[in-house]
């Protein structure tokens, strides 16, 4: 039987390495809408930066963004919200303070004031790219935890590859983790990764199987396509797991179907082979 809801990552899934949604998935995803596939974007990435994505595709989309912890349509409208407790992240800031410099928070705000940092390296080679097609979002509080005002979305951490790893073994091993849950997504040939501190028990899978359960149909009816750690959780609910043929080698060795690469339009591959019940 076709599947009924297809999960589908962003970055390094069904972007290309130069970041741009190759014309041969924008189709393929737009064919299976046709068809009366549900689909869902299921990225780290907030909402207002996941908008351009979906806005190159002729349908409806349902986006679960920042690793699980909202669920909006393609159209703004918030479905689920699963927010960080902001003593929970005050915590978190103050344990990690030799990390400030990597440290941001992100809020569910309209659009100023989205994602706060304690300073903002302009010209940062790292994330100079990330902070010029974010401004309008970004703003400057020193002390950082000053800003959390709110319950806040995520607390997250960028940096070179290492960086994070040794930044997420830190949080890991903090005396209070059970009240968070993290998210870590690396890209070893960019040399960078990032963690998020979501609510705990929040994740893509998660709140993937949530929103499933909210639609009345079961992981039996989801195909999801990922490459990334952040990407486990919702690989291990689905009942079709696909990884990119440019995945991690933590998902590629546990033995789910693989697609082609990125570049080589790997969703669009998977879709024609997996989603319409023909193999």
């Amino acid at each position: 039987m076709p599947v009924r809801l297809i999960a589908l990552d962003i970055d390094g899934t069904l972007l290309d390495e130069n970041s741009r949604l190759p014309a041969i998935n924008r189709n393929a995803v737009a064919e299976a809408a046709e068809r009366g596939i549900e689909i869902a974007l299921v990225t780290g990435r907030r909402y207002d930066f996941a908008t351009p994505i979906a806005r190159q595709f002729p349908c409806p989309l349902t986006m679960i963004v920042n690793n699980g912890a909202l669920v909006k349509s393609s159209d703004g409208n918030t479905q689920l919200v699963h927010l960080l407790p902001r003593d929970i992240a005050a915590r978190v800031l103050d344990a990690a303070a030799d990390f400030r410099e990597q440290a941001s928070v992100c809020f569910n705000r309209p659009r100023k004031n989205q994602v706060i940092y304690e300073r903002i390296d302009w010209e940062d080679p790292l994330r100079h790219g990330y902070f010029e097609r974010n401004r309008e979002y970004l703003a400057e509080m020193s002390p950082l935890r000053d800003c959390l005002t709110e319950d806040p979305i995520q607390v997250m951490f960028t940096g070179y590859a290492n960086e994070v790893r040794e930044i997420e073994r830190f949080l890991t091993h903090l005396p209070f983790v059970s009240e968070y849950s993290l998210a870590r997504t690396i890209y070893d040939k960019r040399d960078f990764g990032l963690v998020d501190v979501v609510a705990a028990g929040c994740s893509k899978g998660a709140t993937l199987a949530e929103w499933v359960r909210r639609r009345g149909w079961s992981r039996e009816d989801v195909m999801a396509i990922g490459d990334n750690l952040n990407d486990m959780e919702m690989l291990q609910f689905a009942g079709l797991p696909v990884v990119m043929g440019n995945s991690v080698p933590e998902l590629k060795s546990l033995g789910w179907r693989e697609t082609l690469t990125n570049d080589q339009g790997g969703v669009a591959a998977a879709i024609e082979l997996y989603a319409y019940g023909d193999a």
